[in-house]
C-alpha cells in the first residue's frame, strides 16, 4: 500500500515536472501574442469615467475567463478529432480583428471629426449604453485573442499526452488572463498611483513626488498611445494569422523585399479594408431592403 503511494506521488511529481518544462515552452511561442493582447485591451480598458475604470476592466476579464472555459474543451477536441478546422477558425479570427483594425484607421481619417460631439453627448445622456457595449466589444475581441493563444499553446504541446496538454494549455490561458488585465489595472490606475506617491510622505521635492508627477503626467500620452498601439497589434496578430496560415500570403512575403512584421501589418490592413468595404456594401444593402419593406 505505501510502495503504491509513493508511486503515486513520483508520477505526480514526474507530470508536474512535464508540465512546468512544456509550460516554459508554450510560454515562449505566445509570449508575442500575450503582448498584443496586452496593447489591445489596454485600449479596449481606457476611456472610461475613471470611477468605472476598474468595475469596466472587472467585467471584461470575468468575460475572459468565460471565453477560456468555453474556448478550452472545444480546442481539445477540435485538436485531436477534426484539426484541419483550427486554420479556418484562426483566419474568420484574423478577418474580424482585420476588420476592426482597418475600421478603426478609417474613422479616424474619415469621422473623427463627427465622432467627437456624439460620443460626449452620449456619455452625458446615457454613458452606461456605450458602456455596455466597448465592454461587449472588448470580450469579442478578446474571444478571438484567446482562441489564437490557445491554439498556439495547444499546437507547442500536441506531440504529449493528453494528461500534459490540458494543465498546460490552461495554465497558459488563465495565466494570460490574470497577467494582462492585472498590467491593464496597473496602466489605467497609473495617475492614482501617481497621487498617492505624491502623498507619500509630507516632505516636498522628495524621489517619490517626482515620480508620482511623472506618472500622472505621463497618463494622458499613455492613454492616446493606447488607441494607436492597440490598433497597429491588432492589424499585426491578424496579418500573422494570414501570412502563417495562407499559402499563397505567405509566398507573397516571401517575395516583397519587406520586414516580415511590417508585411503582416499591411496585409492585416489591406485584407481589414477589404472586409469593411464588404461589410458596407452589405450594411448598405440591408437598409435599403428593411426601408422598402
Amino acid at each position: 500500500m505505501a510502495s503504491g503511494f509513493f508511486a503515486l506521488l513520483d508520477d505526480i511529481a514526474s507530470l508536474m515536472d512535464d508540465v512546468a518544462v512544456m509550460g516554459k515552452v508554450a510560454g515562449k511561442k505566445t509570449a508575442s501574442i500575450l503582448g498584443d493582447d496586452l496593447a489591445v485591451n489596454a485600449e479596449k480598458a481606457s476611456g472610461f469615467l475613471a470611477s468605472r475604470e476598474l468595475p469596466v476592466l472587472w467585467e471584461i476579464t470575468k468575460g475572459s475567463v468565460l471565453n477560456k472555459i468555453i474556448i478550452l474543451p472545444f480546442a481539445f477536441l477540435l485538436s485531436a478529432y477534426f484539426p484541419q478546422i483550427i486554420t479556418t477558425i484562426l483566419i474568420l479570427g484574423g478577418l474580424y480583428l482585420a476588420f476592426e483594425g482597418a475600421e478603426k484607421i478609417y474613422s479616424y481619417f474619415f469621422h473623427s471629426n463627427h465622432a467627437i460631439e456624439p460620443e460626449k453627448k452620449l456619455e452625458e445622456q446615457d454613458f452606461k449604453i456605450a458602456e455596455k457595449q466597448k465592454i461587449k466589444s472588448a470580450i469579442v475581441t478578446d474571444f478571438i485573442l484567446s482562441i489564437e493563444i490557445i491554439i498556439i499553446a495547444l499546437s507547442s504541446v500536441s506531440h504529449e499526452p493528453i494528461s500534459v496538454q490540458i494543465p498546460v494549455v490552461a495554465l497558459i490561458a488563465f495565466a494570460a488572463t490574470v497577467g494582462v488585465y492585472g498590467l491593464v489595472a496597473l496602466i489605467v490606475r497609473m495617475d492614482d498611483f501617481g497621487l498617492r506617491l505624491i502623498q507619500f510622505n509630507k516632505e516636498d521635492n522628495t524621489f517619490s513626488d517626482k515620480l508620482g508627477i511623472f506618472l500622472i503626467g505621463a497618463m494622458p500620452r499613455i492613454i492616446k498611445s493606447l488607441n494607436v498601439i492597440g490598433t497597429i497589434a491588432l492589424l499585426m496578430v491578424s496579418g500573422g494569422l494570414f501570412v502563417h496560415n495562407i499559402s499563397f500570403i505567405h509566398y507573397l512575403g516571401e517575395l516583397l523585399p519587406i520586414p516580415s512584421l511590417l508585411f503582416e501589418i499591411l496585409s492585416g490592413f489591406l485584407i481589414g479594408l477589404l472586409v469593411l468595404f464588404i461589410v458596407s456594401i452589405l450594411d448598405l444593402i440591408w437598409k435599403k431592403l428593411k426601408v422598402k419593406s
